[in-house]
């Protein structure tokens, strides 16, 4: 039985009233049965978690989203592509929570979200080769030399991004900052072994001019920034490998 099935032993309702960043307004706020916290999963010593087991139509293309936000992304996206099953994974409670409510009012069947550290999840929890996309829009670029280290984007992300990827499937990637660009080039560059870097192709969800159409997109073009974007595709197997 899914953990995600409100018969669930181990589920409960999710309602919460919350006022910080003022996004729920006060509004009350109900994500059970579309967001799912880091106790939620079985614990890390059973194996692999599979996300495609949250959805009714398990057989179908699943893709993963790094840093949801407040879903826009996801919503917009998803209503285009109703045969492709989403799962965001969003570090900020109080994001968490405003995008897992608002995609349970759109009634979205094929989208979840899941408040975790996507790092620690798609290193040690997803099964090899379940993503066919994974997005990495506007992640925090953490611009402090000291921290770097907690920049989503590391060697060892990059080889995990590699094994639950499927072959010949895309890593996403957009931002505004011009260090946290040069960081993903450099990574892109040292492993071009693992994934053929080509061009970003807008979603079909973007706007006219947007690059991906998220809200940190619409806030950061209204101050004039500029955007860096590309495409890196899983090669079938690391070059000079048999």
């Amino acid at each position: 039985m899914d953990r995600c099935d409100p018969t669930h032993p181990t589920r409960h309702p999710r309602k919460e009233t919350m006022m910080s960043f003022g996004l729920s307004r006060g509004r009350e706020q109900d994500f059970d049965g579309y967001g799912l916290l880091r106790e939620d999963l079985p614990p890390i010593a059973d194996g692999d978690w599979d996300p495609r087991s949250l959805f009714e139509h398990r057989d179908r293309p699943f893709e993963l989203e790094i840093g949801s936000g407040k879903g826009t992304f996801l919503v917009q996206q998803s209503e285009l592509q109703a045969d492709t099953n989403f799962l965001g994974i969003e570090w900020a409670g109080e994001f968490f929570r405003y995008a897992a409510d608002r995609i349970r009012r759109r009634n979205l069947p094929n989208v979840r979200m899941l408040h975790d550290d996507a790092s620690e999840v798609v290193s040690h929890r997803l099964p090899d080769g379940c993503c066919h996309v994974v997005h990495l829009y506007f992640s925090d670029p953490w611009p402090k030399t000291r921290h770097h280290k907690r920049r989503v984007m590391q060697d060892a992300t990059m080889r995990a991004f590699h094994r639950v990827i499927a072959p010949e499937g895309e890593l996403r990637l957009v931002t505004d900052h011009d260090d946290l660009w040069a960081w993903y080039e450099d990574h892109a560059a040292r492993h071009a072994d693992l994934f053929a870097r080509e061009d970003f192709e807008r979603p079909e969800s973007a706007g006219e001019g947007e690059v991906v159409g998220t809200n940190f997109e619409r806030k950061f073009r209204r101050e004039g920034r500029p955007f860096h974007a590309m495409t890196l595709r899983r090669r079938e197997r690391p070059l000079g490998r048999p």
